[in-house]
Formats: structure tokens, C-alpha cells, sequence
């Protein structure tokens, strides 16, 4: 996916100060690396793929962390938006119509579903609801056939209740997904999981309608970009 100037212009206007300085630092520093002669094809890779990884994880995680992390995953040959994962989006839109599930094209590439609390878990509890079971069922359908692809899962609450709370329910339910795509095939080493809490609302916590949104799972598929042998 190529982002118009206007777009990476408006993407980066968003970002506060020292974020901003840090993302454009670590595009500059991609850009002038992929410039250099005597590297390798696989090293200019590397280079964008960092940039590219900075700027998507300052947008997906809202923090300078995010966009070491992003740099970092895309200095491993960054992610692919191939035939399979254009089809594995489709068939996650079709199984999930209907649902309130959202699956989107993240600005790396990676395949991503934000999975209301409504169908994925009841209130204070991380047991997979059998709403869930079926999206991922069809989310875990041939990703054994596809060892280039990583599985990321993060957990989230709303603010209702303490972070001694709310940081470890997020964690476990993120690791009930993690367990069940496992048992249906998934190698458990291509799979992260990480609990967020409350830490990272997408709407107002003084609404039940804006909790009820919070109260979320979100998974990620990423096909990672194998370097060719030289």
C-alpha cells in the first residue's frame, strides 16, 4: 500500500512534538541508508522496512514506544500484503458480518481485528464466548500451511475497576485466544500476547457505549518478508 503525500503529511501532523521529531528522525535515517550504493538489496530492505515500521508503530501504539518497536519489527524485512493475506481479509470480512467485528489493513501491513467485549468475553472473565469461536476458527484456518506468518494478540478493558484488575484479565484473555488458535493448529511460538488494561482507550470511558468499545481484543496477522539467499 503506498500513502499519498497529502496522507503521510496529515498522519504526521496528528502526532505530538517529540513523537513527530521521532518518527521523522527514523524516516531520514531509512531513506539515507536506502541511498547508499555498495548495499545489498536485502540491507535497503532493511533500512525501509525500519522506516516504514516506525511510522506504523507510532500510529498503532500512540507512543515513542510503539515506534521503537515498529522500527525494529520492520528491520527484521518487513511485512507483506500478499495474495493470502489479501484473501484471509476477505474471508475474515465475510465471517464476521454482522458481528461489530472491524478488520482493516494496517498502514504495515499487518491483517487486524478489533474484536468487541460483546461476542469475545463476559464482564470480568476470560473465557473465549462461542460467538468467538467461529471467527477464529476461520482466523486459524491455513495459518499451519504459512510459516511466514506471526500472530500478534493484545487484551484490553475499560476503566472500570483498578489496574491491578483490569492489567491481568486483559493479559489472560489475550492468552484464551492465544490457546485456542493454538489447539486448532497454530504454532504458539508464532504468537505474542500482551495486556493493555485500560491504558489504551479508543472512546470515552465516561460512556457505557464509549467502555463497551474499550472492552476489546485485538489480532493481529503479519506475513514477514523472507530475504532471498544471494
Amino acid at each position: 500500500m503506498v500513502l499519498s503525500a497529502t496522507t503521510r503529511k496529515n498522519i504526521v501532523n496528528t502526532l505530538n512534538p517529540p513523537t513527530r521529531t521521532s518518527l521523522i528522525a527514523a524516516s531520514i535515517l531509512a531513506v539515507a541508508l536506502t541511498g547508499c550504493a555498495n548495499m545489498t538489496e536485502t540491507q535497503k530492505g532493511t533500512a525501509t522496512g525500519a522506516g516504514v515500521g516506525a511510522l506504523a508503530g507510532v500510529i498503532i501504539g500512540d507512543s515513542k514506544g510503539g515506534a521503537a518497536i515498529g522500527a525494529a519489527a520492520g528491520a527484521l524485512g518487513g511485512y507483506l500484503w500478499s495474495k493470502h493475506m489479501q484473501d484471509k481479509k476477505a474471508a475474515m470480512e465475510q465471517a464476521t458480518a454482522g458481528t461489530g467485528v472491524t478488520v482493516t489493513q494496517t498502514p504495515d501491513n499487518q491483517l487486524k481485528l478489533s474484536i468487541p467485549s460483546d461476542i469475545s468475553f463476559d464482564t470480568g472473565r476470560a473465557d473465549i464466548r462461542p460467538s468467538l469461536r467461529p471467527i477464529l476458527d476461520q482466523f486459524a484456518s491455513g495459518l499451519g500451511s504459512q510459516p511466514n506468518t506471526e500472530v500478534r494478540i493484545i487484551g484490553h478493558t475499560d476503566s472500570t475497576g483498578s489496574d491491578a484488575i483490569n492489567d491481568p484479565l486483559s493479559l489472560q484473555r489475550a492468552a484464551s485466544a492465544r490457546d485456542y488458535l493454538s489447539a486448532r493448529g497454530v504454532d504458539v511460538g508464532r504468537i505474542l500476547t500482551a495486556g493493555r488494561g485500560s491504558h489504551e482507550p479508543i472512546a470515552d470511558n465516561n460512556s457505557e457505549v464509549g467502555r463497551a468499545r474499550n472492552r476489546r481484543v485485538e489480532i493481529f496477522l503479519a506475513e514477514r518478508q523472507v530475504a532471498q539467499a544471494r
